[in-house]
């Protein structure tokens, strides 16, 4: 029943005005106010008194249609809540997110965002910062054109701050490799390394079963060196608070390229480094659980030696060790007449060089190119 069929029942008598009050959901206060309106003004009186007239609160014709200007022609690929933040930091545009999702929603400038999944419990956070890091990359069109790249993130599960970000052509041992040895060397060693069970962190025998710990690789043995535990992550869920964040990554750092005019791998490293991760860091880190810190300093002064990807290789008879097609000589050396049969560990560095040792000896080192490197050479690059 209308509300006005309801009164009218109400002055006619069929009804009591407490039963038209039940029957329309409202108090007797107000019912007697409805009643008291149809007395003064008619029938009219029962409509309601705002029809036809503005609302106080309704955005301007003008700062609506500049909003829909502005996400068309200059941020047509953020995502709302970035929007909305440029709109007030940027334009000085006070707008509620909800008024701007409706908006953008209602010109089909964005789709409606889907159905929320079910509710999910998350896992607590660690109470102290370094206890536990997450490390993960995302490939992804960072530049906004056709070349894909991997973003390296490594952030604290404590506070969500991101302690190392890059853009590399490939995840692999060796960019793995360089972001912790960054972060190891300007926070310290911390406590265990959340991942995924990508081949370059764990051995897997079979697809799908767990890891098998007794099998380490270069990552997973330069860890275990520094007495860093490693936990491997057996679903995308278990990695709900990287993937998340990778989320934000993805819906950000492609369009803050964009605008600052971004083009090559290079330059976005440099503005990641030198910018981003600080503003992203403001945005988006929390405090810890407690005060202090579980990161503990590194007093091993060898980590040149650590983050290589090592090989045992057995020394041929004319005194040269070999990785596929690669060959390196090795000359004579004082403390042995000859290494034929002898097995040496070969150290592939992160940038490029070679080094063969036996036991303490270095018995060699090569540049990227193949070429010898000179004594004195070798032993300023090995301090």
């Amino acid at each position: 029943m209308k509300l006005q069929d309801v009164i009218l029942k109400a002055m006619a008598k069929k009804i009591t005005w407490m039963e038209a009050a039940e029957i329309a959901g409202v108090t007797d206060r107000t019912m007697r106010r409805i009643k008291q309106r149809y007395q003064d003004f008619g029938y009219n009186g029962l409509f309601d008194q705002r029809r036809g007239k503005r609302s106080v609160h309704r955005v301007p014709l003008e700062t609506a249609e500049k909003v829909l200007a502005l996400y068309q022609e200059q941020y047509f690929d953020l995502n709302v809540r970035h929007f909305c933040e440029k709109l007030r930091d940027e334009h000085d545009i006070q707008l509620s997110y909800t008024w701007v999702y409706q908006a953008l929603v209602g010109a089909h400038l964005v789709q409606k965002r889907k159905k929320r999944a079910p509710h999910r419990r998350r896992r607590a956070r660690r109470p102290l910062s370094g206890m536990l890091l997450h490390i993960d990359g995302s490939k992804h069109r960072w530049l906004n054109d056709e070349r894909w790249y991997d973003l390296i993130v490594i952030l604290d599960d404590a506070t969500s701050e991101i302690y190392y970000a890059q853009l590399v052509e490939e995840e692999g041992t060796r960019t793995v490799m360089a972001g912790l040895r960054e972060v190891i060397e300007r926070k310290g060693l911390f406590c265990a390394l959340y991942s995924d069970r990508g081949s370059h962190f764990f051995v897997t025998p079979r697809a799908g079963e767990e890891v098998d710990k007794q099998r380490l690789t270069q990552v997973g043995r330069a860890l275990r060196e520094l007495g860093v535990q490693m936990i491997p992550a057996y679903s995308p869920q278990a990695r709900g608070r990287s993937e998340r964040n990778f989320g934000t990554w993805q819906g950000r750092l492609p369009q803050e390229l964009r605008l600052a005019g971004i083009q090559t791998w290079e330059e976005a490293n440099r503005f990641l480094r030198e910018h981003y991760i600080g503003e992203f860091n403001a945005k988006f880190m929390v405090a810890a659980a407690q005060k202090g810190t579980a990161f503990r300093r590194c007093r091993r002064t060898d980590l040149d030696w650590i983050f290589t990807i090592q090989t045992e290789r057995m020394v041929a008879k004319d005194n040269t060790v070999a990785i596929g097609d690669r060959r390196w000589q090795i000359e004579k050396s004082r403390f042995r007449h000859t290494l034929a049969g002898c097995t040496v560990m070969i150290h592939e560095h992160l940038d490029g060089r070679i080094s063969i040792r036996y036991g303490p000896h270095v018995l060699a080192q090569f540049d990227a190119a193949g070429q010898t490197i000179r004594p004195a050479d070798a032993r300023r690059r090995a301090a």
